[in-house]
């Protein structure tokens, strides 16, 4: 079969993209044929890029890609599409940046008026809003896949999908996830750290500070200072000053450590005690997914459909607002006994053990082969 994606354009720290290199690989593996249209897009291995132009200001550019898309796919005729983005000649659409009205509601929830005002009136978000309406109206769409039950329910809530052209396909983590997990390791990323071996690392892992909640997360770090000798390393991309003035208004600056956007993020999962992510809006966070296989503990809130697995959990906790820096910080309390890190590192180990990007693959590969077999039939 061959299988068509639909991606923008790559970036190297985007979670869609690392869904879509690791479905690639088993796609491939189990001998199909793979097909990316794209405006921008690294060449691999049994990978055809078809190039789609793109033009015009940042705001206009999805409805440009919608639009030129379409043409390309017509040429190639690949037997399904599946599609990452906001567009209207997919069969399928996996949803993994979740729902764009749901986010500005998130969004909006945690700024002034002024701000909210301007983010209604912003074209991109007009833009966006418009194409998502659109295809979850277009008659082509076949099948929504979420990434977790959230998402899913945000879009029936926003859109009225009914159950049978939804379902839900949680991330997979794939074999390589496990972190280096011996002392020399630790050891030696904690001293480039400049952190001491009894100190308490919580990990925060993820672009995008403001949607990833990093200044409540700083707050939190501010209620713990007198309670243990707890640092803070921040992987991602994102623009640091303004936490950097936060962290320093509030006497922590000496204890959060700013690592920005790393392809070996994964090799610091050993030096860390705690991952945290107080996400405003999270689809599906891969990072948490990341975490839990290196048997960190993880905190993070119930706007993060990665939520869903930690249901139940000892001493993994969600945080149900993500702006009270005193649940965060009472959330991650418990955590600082390290017994008690250690028991729920196991659990989430075990926990996540069962959600593999081969499973993931042989999921959504039923949901291709079903689709194909409507498409033949013509039902």
């Amino acid at each position: 079969m061959r299988i068509g994606l639909i991606r923008m354009r790559y970036t190297p720290y985007g979670g869609a993209e690392v869904f879509l290199e690791r479905f690639i690989s088993g796609l491939i593996a189990r001998g199909h044929g793979v097909d990316v249209f794209a405006n921008s897009w690294p060449a691999s291995s049994g990978v055809s890029v078809r190039h789609v132009p793109v033009w015009g200001p940042s705001f206009l550019k999805p409805l440009i890609f919608a639009s030129n898309v379409e043409k390309v796919i017509k040429k190639a005729a690949p037997d399904v599409v599946i599609s990452l983005e906001r567009t209207h000649c997919q069969d399928i659409y996996r949803a993994g940046d979740g729902c764009h009205r749901q986010w500005l509601v998130a969004r909006c929830a945690h700024v002034s008026w002024i701000k909210r005002l301007a983010i209604a009136l912003t074209p991109f978000h007009m833009t966006m809003l418009m194409l998502e309406e659109e295809m979850f109206k277009s008659a082509r769409l076949k099948m929504v896949a979420a990434n977790s039950r959230m998402v899913k329910d945000d879009i029936q809530r926003h859109y009225g999908l009914p159950d049978e052209k939804i379902c839900v396909i949680y991330n997979g983590i794939d074999s390589q996830a496990k972190a280096a997990d011996n002392a020399s390791k630790r050891a030696e990323i904690r001293a480039s750290l400049g952190v001491a071996a009894d100190s308490v690392v919580l990990l925060f892992v993820g672009s995008g500070f403001e949607r990833k909640g990093l200044k409540f997360l700083i707050r939190a770090l501010a209620l713990l200072k007198d309670k243990a000798d707890a640092r803070l390393v921040v992987i991602g991309k994102g623009r640091p000053n303004e936490h950097i003035r936060e962290a320093k208004q509030l006497g922590v600056r000496d204890r959060v450590i700013f690592k920005g956007p790393l392809k070996n993020a994964r090799d610091y999962y050993c030096a860390g005690d705690i991952f945290v992510l107080p996400s405003i809006y999270e689809p599906f966070s891969n990072s948490c997914l990341e975490a839990m296989a290196a048997s960190l503990p993880v905190i993070t809130t119930s706007a993060n459909g990665a939520s869903e697995l930690l249901t139940g959990l000892p001493y993994n906790g969600v945080v149900h607002d993500p702006s009270d820096a005193g649940e965060i910080a009472a959330r991650i309390t418990p955590l600082l006994d390290e017994a008690l890190r250690s028991k729920a590192g196991r659990a989430v180990r075990e926990a996540v053990s069962e959600y593999t990007m081969e499973r993931n693959v042989s999921e959504f590969l039923r949901l291709v082969e079903k689709i194909a077999h409507e498409k033949i039939s013509g039902s």
